[in-house]
């Protein structure tokens, strides 16, 4: 059988372009993170995480509400004052969802390590602790530094992505 070509399409020397153009893995999977995070159902921040080990990925996970439940983006955000500032309580985040992902499919993340588009706050940190998950990387801030040291005292690595572009 002859290998599909559009004849419209030179792949000639696409193999070359690609090799200078290639991602390293930590920008491989941190794109798939915001790639991930364009679901997010929350007009306030889109969030995304994907939880990876051996270079394969396990699961992703993006900002919203429950499955079933109305999203923020469709009645509005549902906010209250939780640790002295405003957080929106009908959505789960990504982090979060990434790890009840692998929880329902039945698919262990010990071992593994999660890329997320912004720091994990507190609840994240713990939860991803918990989930056995060894190593955060991620690209925005976040103000919590309550999860920094929680995630330095568990022994959680937090490395803050810094792109080469």
């Amino acid at each position: 059988m002859e290998p599909f070509k559009s004849p419209g399409v030179d792949t000639t020397h696409g193999h070359e372009t690609l090799k200078k153009v290639r991602p390293s893995w930590d920008e491989y999977f941190m794109r798939i993170a915001h790639e991930v995070a364009t679901r997010s159902t929350c007009p306030r921040l889109a969030v995304g995480a994907v939880i990876v080990r051996d270079k394969r990925i396990l699961t992703t996970g993006y900002n919203g509400s429950p499955s079933g439940m109305p999203h923020c983006d469709e009645v509005g955000c549902l906010i209250r004052v939780v640790d002295g500032r405003e957080s929106c309580q009908r959505t789960l985040h990504a982090e979060q969802n990434a790890i009840i992902q692998a929880a329902y499919h039945g698919v262990s993340v010990t071992g593994s390590s999660i890329y997320c588009t912004h720091q994990p706050c507190l609840m994240c940190v713990k939860m991803i602790m918990n989930a056995g998950i060894e190593e955060v990387r991620y690209a925005g801030g976040y103000p919590d530094p309550l999860a920094m040291e929680v995630a330095a005292e568990g022994g959680l690595q937090m490395v803050r992505f810094a792109s080469a572009a």
